[in-house]
């Protein structure tokens, strides 16, 4: 498990580096949306990965605090996919509304020749 949430997490981060150093400000977009989700999985692989832990409290009330997952990346995470979700719309809508002023979408405003 540990090792596939690290290899998702390295692909997510290449490949958002990649798009964020490509020349177009669509690439641009997807590639920090990417570096955002590699990002959040990070933060919640840091709540200890527990598969059939509860999240909270056992079956019978309280129980030992150190089988129980951690509640507080979960939500930070939750946070951060909203907001992430909201920026991503404010640039998409810049995006457009650039495209149209400058008529390309190069990040430096011009084609290359």
């Amino acid at each position: 498990m540990e090792l596939t949430l690290a290899i998702a997490i390295g692909v997510l981060t290449g490949s958002g580096v990649w798009l964020v150093l490509r020349p177009r400000t669509y690439q641009l977009v997807i590639g920090l949306s990417l570096l955002a989700y590699a990002v959040n999985l990070f933060i919640f692989s840091m709540g200890r990965l527990r598969v059939g832990a509860a999240p909270v409290l056992g079956p019978g009330g309280a129980g030992d605090p150190a089988a129980l997952a951690d509640p507080v990346p979960q939500a930070l995470v939750l946070t951060a996919i909203v907001i992430g979700f909201a920026t991503t719309a404010l640039l998409l809508v810049v995006l457009l509304v650039a495209r149209g002023l400058t008529r390309n979408d190069h990040v430096d405003g011009r084609e290359p020749n």
